[in-house]
């Protein structure tokens, strides 16, 4: 079968394409036979060792996968050849088939398409834990969302809103604010791109606070970090929450006075680990996911596709900040 490889560490352009063995289920393993592939941020950084996790190489990155099961291993109930499911492998995913554990593979409605299915779970399921389970987001509370027009940013726009949320959504070109609009965004505003002075971010902490209300934000999604933090922290409420979702502008440095003076929690948020430690958790919040898609009120957003042999493109045009929701690989016809 074909496979995306990562031989040594690097950006996209050092990803190649080579033929490897297929896989065998083990007791407890599925084999699926990939249609689609999720491209995610960890996807930018895994291949360059700037992860949580480093896998040996070779190894292929892809965190997550639509497909159909192929093959079924020793012992496994509950999942049987020819189901379409979704799998979150965190890496190995961009190959044509992927063993995994059937205990973590999802069904797929069957009104979903694989591009769609692929680009559900990560950014999806990393948005809601961040509203529902770190941030306890309420109906009625104000949302402000960095980098809105982003695979997980989208997902937080959307659901923000299901949940009641007043939501305004920040992002850099009109584009992007547009996107995040058309989603259901009540209020929208461009942030200025590359490095910004004391001055710069002062002015854009007094556009967060003109977008959001005299109070300001009850809750920050923060999934962009760099110089767009300090602003956004200055422009919370009393008793705010900031999510720290992820830093493609940089790891920023908090000015924690303010989160004594304003009463705010700075919270961190490690989807991966969350699914790891609480895979009861894990499942109904899925479950929910997928009540709402079917309740009309997400859709994932797919902007690009790319086939398996260009998948390096795919990952560099998200590291880019191409992308306007999601971009999927699409594996075969």
């Amino acid at each position: 079968m074909r496979a995306v490889l990562s031989k040594a560490p690097g950006g996209p352009e050092t990803l190649v394409v080579e033929d490897v063995l297929d896989p065998t289920p083990k007791a407890g393993e599925v084999v699926i036979e990939v249609k689609a592939v999720g491209i995610n941020y960890p996807d930018t950084l895994i291949i360059e060792d700037r992860y949580q996790f480093r896998p040996e190489r070779p190894f292929s990155p892809g965190a997550e996968v639509a497909g159909v099961v192929e093959a079924v291993g020793e012992g496994v109930k509950g999942v049987r050849k020819g189901d379409r499911v979704i799998a979150v492998p965190g890496w190995g995913g961009l190959v044509e088939r992927l063993a995994v554990k059937a205990e973590t593979v999802i069904p797929i409605p069957e009104a979903m398409s694989f591009e769609e299915a692929a680009a559900l779970i990560m950014t999806y399921g990393t948005s809601y834990y961040a509203l529902k389970d770190r941030a306890q987001l309420k109906a009625g509370e104000t949302l402000l969302v960095l980098g809105a027009a982003g695979g997980v940013g989208a997902a937080a726009v959307e659901l923000g809103k299901a949940m009641g949320a007043r939501v305004v959504a920040a992002a850099s070109t009109n584009d992007k604010v547009q996107f995040a609009l058309d989603l259901g965004a009540d209020n929208g505003l461009i942030y200025p791109t590359g490095p910004m002075d004391k001055a710069a971010q002062k002015e854009l902490s007094g556009e967060f606070k003109l977008a959001t209300g005299r109070d300001g934000a009850d809750v920050v999604y923060d999934a962009v970090g760099g110089d767009y933090a300090d602003p956004a922290l200055r422009a919370m409420d009393w008793n705010g929450r900031y999510l720290v979702v992820g830093f493609p502008a940089g790891i920023p440095s908090l000015p924690l006075n303010l989160t004594l003076l304003k009463s705010v929690s700075v919270i961190g948020v490690f989807w991966g680990a969350a699914v790891a430690r609480d895979p009861q958790g894990h499942a109904a919040n899925m479950a929910e996911l997928m009540q709402m898609y079917a309740d009309g009120k997400i859709k994932p957003r797919v902007s690009q596709t790319f086939p398996l042999e260009k998948a390096g493109a795919a990952i560099k045009a998200l590291g880019d900040r191409q992308a306007l929701g999601k971009i999927v690989v699409v594996v075969g016809d």
